[in-house]
């Protein structure tokens, strides 16, 4: 809202239903006068005087309240009635210029114009340093130079986004988070440690499980380090530092110095050890059996290759200097309520006012909608449903009455909710939904659709349901507008709001549950629907108090200061009861009673960190006192940040139902303490939880951001998860956009470079597949003719200035180089996937294997890359019960809209490759093929039988992932083998028991794959056991029990990914099968016994799926239609 600057005093700020009661308030008292303290501030100039060439300045006494707008316009008042310099402040307005402070030797910018100017931190730094006037300088507003704008341009290349562009916002909330994203990258910048930063050692911090433990001798292991073409083999103690494995090999060569190369004037600190041939390096304060190089050597058997070399320059990690100044820390923050309140003030001084001093109930006029086509039928009728919501808290709902559906339909008409304004949180958001009906079904405004009542009718109009035999709506068009905005204002006036369309049936919905809660409007502004609305307008700004000072007016601020004496003893009836509720897992709906007695009960609550998320779910949101109390036992209670760490537990308060910033950011505190391992653990499910986050800028973006700038590693994989989404979500392009920039600002030019040759690598890769899908639409198979013109056009990319070396998105560890053009090829698959084959770029490797890629273009692979995450975090929980299942989470990785890469498992080759190369479709029934074939592969019978053993190993891990996934579509096109026996799971396109059928039939009748060949390799057939089946079993047990125990974090991060990523699972059952699947509420014997049956259940019908198999290799099907399994 543009404030008018004139002479005249500032306008007061009224409310409509304060108009009548404003001559009955009292004269301003004594608190008034506090609120309105006269701040003396010095104010530099732009101008300079003409005797002395010093710039002018200003004394002027500034009221606390003015807004830094106010604070502008009235300098510019007092210069220009003094006839200061009038050829440039007549000239120019105050927008022209900016106010700078200086804070421990930092600019610092007062950036936000509608700021009150006593909630600045410089009045804080001030008062600290007890100065009685404080000095602000006003400077010419600075332009980019060429230079800056060139680097935007390249930033926008690599982000995919122009950051710049704000022709589809509807406030500044995007420059104003990019502005403030500044000051926690300078803090983290100014924290790095640039040799630590600049070799990022990859460190574990789980203890070293038992089963590698027994792998070492005598806590000793061996190192081979390399200088030039000459080793040296060492014996190291699994404790020893870096250093100390540097100091034993200096004295291990002191004689052999000249054959290793090694001069004699150097020492140990001159040197630093990297693994040979990947980017990893061993260095640091960590005893070395916690690096996750030499883990990865002990759990395959492999000697440790380390290459002793100079440190990289830590100067290659340069960050461009930054153009803007720091803003004020507090910017965006609101005062307490004392400071904004109308109530006993002189309203002729009152420019800002508190939204806790409006009692009318929130409304909002529907003024009509517009679309610029029309759907095809005519006879349809239309209505808009507006709901407020935080979180997935419904707080009121109204709608309008139901008209023709034509181009243009105008309502006009207020829509009143039964909350007042008063009672608005922050991060509440106004849904706009626009559905339409059939003509005959009319419905009377103010009956709600299917939504539960929050307390009292929503939007005031008669509570009910719309009569489902007489009514099909359908919703066609979203948008949501927040209320309250990034700096705490509530928003005022009129809105057109560019609205989404819902996918149709055959469109992909993946993502759609977390779509509806952007508050982004729809680019597409030519073809989109348009909402028009109007708020109601005020003469100033009206703002959410940041806090309340003292005690809280009503009841409810006695009951929390009383609450620790008057609610400590709970009753033993109500004790059993509430810790049953505590005891149930996320996904456990909470009755009306149960959520009483918890909010009753709430001191209580807050002595267990478990009950944290069920007491949180049970605040009403849409109570002022409620939100208020709820903060004050948050502040209050330290239990919390003593606790120990429990991840599960912190990500349920990142998910879609919490909303308010003070719980985020208590989650968010938590997860500080993860390290840069498990920060990659959860990586990608907390990049999707920034979908849930109402504002731009947040806690969780900050953590992401600073945790990124930290380690090279988890800011590579952030660079690809931010890009993917950017790329593939438009309804949350900005934020992922904003979040990005601020990291590439930071990162170093190091890692800028990196990724600017892996986006070339990636864009001439979609170049050629899709000339090459072009060339080979129709046909099925992959003539020769089409292989020859990929490599033809390989060899052309190659020569034409493909960067001479990258490094491999999904593991950045690795820098491939040259292609090896011969070893290309076009894969017989629908989407025409690349099978490429690089060279390895780093001249230290010891493999002579290439580097095997698919080059993915027309699949989404976020669905397959959010599995293989969950797998891995899957591992990670067996590794702590020192089971090792060999799982093989390949590398995966979405680089754009429907693009990204496969890593090529070496030595390996599906089942149904080998069953076919034996006797052709029939193989599907050969129990004996791939014992066969393991064995062939063996040298020796001992190698054999270690195959066997790692057979059974990686099929008891993946019998119980993929059953607790409920992984479906499992054919032996999918289903991989290695030739040392490490059999793993591809392609994840159908999960939590959404199974392909094929003519109407469910082709998964097991609850996971155990055929009689599996059973042959573990010397077993029908109903007989043998040691390795017994074994195969037990390792099951000893799984399924292991995920049981950590039920929580797996059941939130599969609700997390099934709102962000998952086709056509949004209902209850959907996320409901993995409570089935992990015996939930059930004792650990039944799940035991549960587990074994469904293994018996595998015996009886693998005949089925070898059934299924011989199809799939007859028919190649490919294709079927989804049903659920019963």
């Amino acid at each position: 809202m543009e404030q008018q600057v004139s002479d005249e005093e500032p306008q007061p700020v009224v409310l409509r239903e304060q108009i009548r009661r404003r001559r009955k308030m009292k004269a301003f008292t004594s608190t008034f006068s506090v609120a309105m303290d006269q701040i003396a501030i010095e104010f530099v100039l732009p101008t300079t005087t003409k005797s002395s060439r010093s710039p002018d300045t200003l004394l002027l006494e500034v009221a606390g309240n003015w807004t830094v707008e106010q604070v502008k316009a009235q300098v510019w008042l007092r210069v220009v009635a003094t006839n200061l310099c009038p050829e440039f402040y007549q000239k120019y307005s105050p927008d022209h210029c900016i106010l700078l402070y200086q804070k421990k030797g930092n600019w610092c910018e007062i950036y936000d114009k509608h700021q009150v100017f006593q909630t600045l931190d410089c009045i804080r730094y001030w008062k600290a340093l007890k100065k009685d006037v404080g000095k602000i300088h006003l400077t010419c507003r600075p332009q980019p130079s060429e230079e800056s704008t060139q680097y935007q341009r390249y930033l926008n290349y690599l982000i995919g986004y122009d950051v710049t562009d704000v022709s589809n916002v509807h406030d500044d909330e995007l420059e104003f988070t990019r502005r403030k994203l500044l000051t926690p990258r300078k803090n983290e910048l100014s924290d790095r440690d640039p040799k630590l930063y600049s070799m990022d050692p990859w460190i574990t911090s789980k203890h070293l499980p038992e089963y590698l433990l027994t792998k070492v001798t005598n806590s000793h292991i061996l190192l081979v380090i390399h200088r030039n073409k000459a080793s040296q083999t060492i014996k190291v103690s699994i404790d020893d530092t870096p250093v100390q494995v540097l100091q034993t090999f200096f004295t291990k060569i002191s004689n052999k110095r000249a054959l290793l190369g090694v001069p004699e004037d150097v020492c140990e600190g001159d040197y630093v050890l990297r693994v040979c041939g990947r980017e990893e390096y061993i260095y640091g304060n960590h005893p070395v059996r916690d690096f996750h190089w030499v883990r990865q050597c002990l759990k395959n058997g492999e000697e440790i290759h380390l290459v002793l070399e100079s440190a990289p320059n830590p100067g290659q990690d340069l960050v461009q200097r930054e153009d803007w100044a720091q803003v004020d820390d507090c910017t965006g923050v609101a005062g307490t309520h004392e400071q904004l309140t109308i109530d006993e003030k002189d309203h002729e001084r009152v420019f800002t006012i508190s939204l806790w001093d409006c009692h009318r109930k929130f409304r909002v006029k529907v003024l009509g909608i517009d679309i610029p086509a029309l759907p095809r039928n005519p006879e349809l009728i239309v209505y808009v449903e507006a709901s407020i919501f935080h979180g997935q808290q419904l707080l009121a709902q109204d709608r309008t009455s139901s008209k023709a559906f034509t181009e243009e339909v105008l309502w006009n008409t207020w829509l009143e909710f039964n909350i007042r304004i008063r009672d608005l949180p922050k991060g509440a958001r106004l849904s706009l939904q626009v559905s339409c009906g059939k003509a005959q079904t009319q419905i009377s405004k103010g009956t709600s659709s299917s939504y539960q009542d929050n307390g009292g009718s929503p939007g005031g109009g008669s509570s009910g349901s719309h009569d489902g035999s007489k009514t099909k709506s359908r919703l066609l068009y979203y948008v949501n507008l927040l209320l309250v905005d990034h700096r705490s204002l509530l928003r005022q006036g009129e809105f057109i709001l560019h609205m989404w369309k819902m996918p149709e049936k055959t469109e992909d919905n993946s993502s759609v549950n977390a779509d509806k809660l952007t508050s982004a409007t729809n680019p597409d502004k030519a073809s989109s629907m348009a909402i028009a609305i109007l708020l109601d307008k005020y003469c100033y700004p009206v703002a959410l108090p940041k806090s309340r000072e003292g005690k809280v007016a009503g009841g409810e601020g006695r009951e929390a200061e009383g609450g620790e004496r008057g609610q400590r003893e709970m009753p033993n009836h109500l004790r059993k009861q509430f810790e049953a509720i505590v005891e149930t897992d996320p996904l456990h709906p909470l009755s009306q009673e149960d959520k009483e007695l918890l909010w009753h009960f709430r001191q209580e609550c807050m002595r267990h960190p478990r009950a944290y998320p069920k007491l949180l779910g049970s605040v009403l949101w849409g109570r002022q006192e409620a939100v208020l109390a709820t903060h004050r036992l948050l502040e209050r209670s330290s239990v919390w940040d003593r606790s120990v760490l429990d991840v599960g537990l912190a990500m349920q308060l990142l998910d879609c139902h919490y909303s308010d910033a003070h719980v985020r950011s208590m989650a968010v505190r938590k997860l500080e303490t993860l390290g840069d391992d498990d920060v990659l653990r959860y990586l990608l499910q907390l990049v999707q939880a920034v979908k849930f986050e109402p504002y731009h800028d947040s806690a969780l973006a900050r953590f992401l951001l600073k945790r990124a700038l930290r380690s090279k590693r988890i800011g590579h994989f952030l660079f690809w998860f931010l890009r993917s989404e950017i790329t593939q979500s438009m309804h949350y392009q900005q934020r992922y956009a904003v979040l990005l920039e601020a990291y590439l600002r930071g990162c170093g030019e190091d890692m800028l470079q990196d990724f600017r040759c892996q986006v070339e690598i990636t864009e001439a890769l979609q170049k050629v597949t899709r000339e090459i899908k072009a060339m080979s639409a129709e046909k099925y198979d992959v003539s020769a003719q089409v292989v020859f013109q990929l490599r033809q056009k390989l060899e052309n990319l190659q020569t034409s200035g493909l960067p001479e070396s990258f490094r491999v998105p999904y593991d950045p560890g690795l820098r491939a180089g040259a292609l090896v053009i011969e070893q290309c090829k076009v894969m017989a698959s629908k989407k025409r996937p690349l099978w490429l084959q690089f060279k390895r770029a780093d001249p230290t490797t010891l493999s002579s294997d290439t580097i095997g890629v698919i080059f993915k273009d027309g699949d989404d692979l976020r669905q397959d890359m959010l599995i293989l995450q969950i797998l891995l975090i899957m591992e990670s929980i067996w590794e702590e019960e020192s089971l090792d299942l060999s799982l093989l989470p390949y590398g995966c990785i979405s680089t754009g809209n429907k693009i990204g890469m496969i890593e090529i498992v070496k030595d390996a080759t599906t089942i149904a490759n080998i069953q076919q190369s034996v006797v052709g479709s029939t193989g599907a029934f050969k129990d004996e093929i791939l014992n066969q074939w393991l064995r062939d592969k063996c040298v020796s019978e001992e190698k054999f039988q270690q195959a066997v053993e790692r057979f059974v190993f990686s099929c008891g891990g993946y019998c119980v992932a993929t059953y607790v996934l409920g992984v479906g579509d499992r054919h032996n096109d999918n289903i991989m083998i290695t030739e040392s026996g490490n059999l793993f799971h591809i392609d994840f396109g159908h999960i939590l028991g959404n199974y392909k059928s094929f003519l109407g039939i469910s082709k998964e009748r097991v609850p996971f794959v155990l055929t009689p060949d599996f059973l042959y390799v573990m010397g077993t057939s029908g109903k007989k056991s043998s040691p390795h089946f017994q074994k195969f079993q037990d390792v099951c047990v000893r799984a399924y029990l292991a995920l049981r125990h950590h039920t929580n974090l797996l059941v939130i991060l599969f609700s997390m990914m099934l709102m962000t990523g998952m086709p056509q699972l949004t209902s209850k059952e959907d996320i409901e099968y993995i409570r089935e699947a992990l015996t939930v509420g059930r004792p650990e014997e039944e799940a035991q016994r549960h587990l074994l049956d469904q293994i018996e259940i595998c015996r009886d019908k693998g005949w089925t799926v070898q059934f299924n198999w011989f199809l799939h290799l007859v028919l190649g099907i490919k294709q079927g239609g989804d049903k659920r399994s019963s």
